[in-house]
């Protein structure tokens, strides 16, 4: 494999293209119309233009691109994580002109890109499932039957859904009809598909997924796994490895669990297996996502190795690099992802441009991000700005080491979950490890909590300083230059 076109944009592509050079493969970008200037474009060795920036005119247009791999001799194509990398058509479609497509079998992407399907494949392997009902449901007096047995709460979920799209929770009997219609118009206008199912709703639940690799010489391993039930709207925020929740023994049931769901479809390449860990520490199969993740870095720094160089070994059919016994967690890893949203007006997205951008640096520190500073964010995609990861010798010093990395982290120009971020790291439910998906709902339903807690230490203060430290630079009556920066300051507050 000489040359690799990453079939997206952002931090994930820098991120493959880093690899791709280290293993002296050629990469090739591509871009829209708002990724022109992007540094992913400036860093790949070739760039080619997709078309307008909505993505449905440029990073979805299967035909395009591969008619770009062909013109340039590429060799295989990394599909990154959204967009097309969970697509079977686009997978066939580079399978039949003869290029590589960097992940599984389009037929594996079938079989666990449907809930349902995944549910029955996996069931003949000992993978224990979500008490429920796995088979569509579209009759209301066979949901309310069902809903009875299993008892309420129960989940209303879409078949084809993803990312809390087509979820409905119900408490009771009179809510189910309607609640249930709308989890089906949503997932119809979301993924062209209204099928849902109805299974038990775990109570406390914890998200805990498990990173998994399997080659085409049948090996297959787990790389441990990562806890990601610090959510908002079904949608993970922070990530980190290992869980404070496991211990060595549900860590390999665990692993071992995920290693049957990737033979129960004859995977191959990177893959994680999702599961939901309820107060008992009874732990449910949730779904398989075949692609890398976005939190992949926390698997990287425990394990030391480069999940992104092992999906291009496996996907030039070598064998794994490492055996299971060979696999170790050394200390521990955390993950804030860094949206441009208000954390304190319900994560609304919060678009606008970087005018200073300045990423924390040092020991154990590192950053996946896609942007410069005066760069615009961008309407048409997600918010994601960055991926700020830590690793420390353990938990404890991990957070620590997170905190000062959020404190040294300078964005202004528009709003940040880093806040948010510090908020959690020093909230005393996270630091004990006592904690579940229900976080934002519990400690957050208030957002206001999070602005009292900045203010008592000063930090509700200094927030925005060094955007008032920009706009006084460019008043002309003034001269600043010799100034220090405002990290340097000393503020005092008084009371009344």
């Amino acid at each position: 494999m000489n040359k690799v076109l990453i079939a997206n944009r952002g931090e994930i592509a820098r991120r493959v293209i880093r690899s791709l050079k280290k293993m002296g493969i050629a990469s090739v970008a591509v871009y829209s119309d708002a990724d022109a200037h992007a540094p992913h474009v400036l860093e790949a060795d070739e760039a080619v233009y997709l078309g307008e920036s909505p993505s449905s005119q440029s990073y979805l247009k299967q035909d395009l691109i591969i008619e770009h791999c062909k013109r340039l001799g590429v060799d295989g194509i990394h599909p990154g994580y959204g967009f097309l990398s969970e697509n079977a058509e686009f997978a066939r479609k580079v399978k039949a002109a003869g290029i590589t497509f960097i992940g599984p079998s389009p037929e594996a992407m079938e079989v666990m890109g449907d809930k349902l399907s995944a549910k029955q494949a996996v069931k003949s392997f000992d993978v224990p499932l979500v008490p429920g009902f796995d088979e569509a449901v579209t009759d209301i007096n066979l949901a309310k039957k069902i809903a009875a047995e299993i008892g309420y709460p129960v989940l209303i979920k879409a078949s084809a859904g993803g990312g809390g799209k087509g979820m409905r929770l119900v408490d009771r009997e009179e809510d189910l009809e309607e609640q249930m219609r709308m989890a089906q118009n949503e997932a119809r206008s979301s993924f062209g598909d209204d099928a849902v199912f109805i299974e038990k709703f775990v109570t406390k639940p914890r998200h805990i997924e498990i990173q998994v690799f399997a080659d085409s010489h049948g090996n297959v391993v787990h790389l441990f796994e990562r806890e990601c039930s610090i959510q908002r709207r079904h949608q993970k925020v922070i990530e980190e490895a290992p869980s404070a929740l496991l211990s060595p023994d549900m860590r390999e049931r665990m692993g071992q669990a995920a290693v049957n769901v990737c033979k129960a479809c004859n995977y191959e390449g990177a893959g994680t297996v999702e599961f939901l860990v309820d107060a008992d520490r009874n732990f449910y199969f949730l779904e398989m996502n075949t692609r890398l993740q976005v939190e992949h870095p926390v698997t990287e720094e425990i394990t030391g190795l480069d999940l992104v160089e092992w999906q291009i070994r496996v996907a030039r059919g070598e064998k794994l690099p490492k055996s299971q016994d060979e696999l170790t967690i050394n200390g521990h890893a955390l993950e804030v992802r860094v949206y441009a949203e208000d954390a304190l007006n319900g994560f609304t997205p919060d678009i606008g441009t970087l005018e200073r951008y300045r990423v924390p640096k040092g020991e154990s520190v590192r950053v996946d991000d896609a942007f410069l500073e005066g760069m615009d964010i961008p309407i048409y995609y997600d918010p994601m700005i960055a991926k700020l990861v830590v690793w420390g010798k353990d938990r404890p010093s991990a957070i620590r080491r997170m905190i000062k990395a959020i404190n040294e982290y300078q964005i202004s120009g528009l709003s940040t979950t880093l806040d948010f971020g510090k908020y959690v790291m020093k909230h005393p439910a996270f630091k004990s490890g006592d904690f579940d998906t229900n976080f934002v709902k519990h400690y957050f339903s208030d957002p206001r909590v999070m602005y009292t807690a900045m203010e008592e230490e000063g930090d509700a203060l200094s927030h925005g300083i060094l955007q008032i430290w920009d706009d006084l630079k460019t008043m002309n009556n003034y001269d600043f230059a010799s100034q220090e920066e405002p990290s340097a300051w000393k503020i005092t507050r008084t009371k009344g």
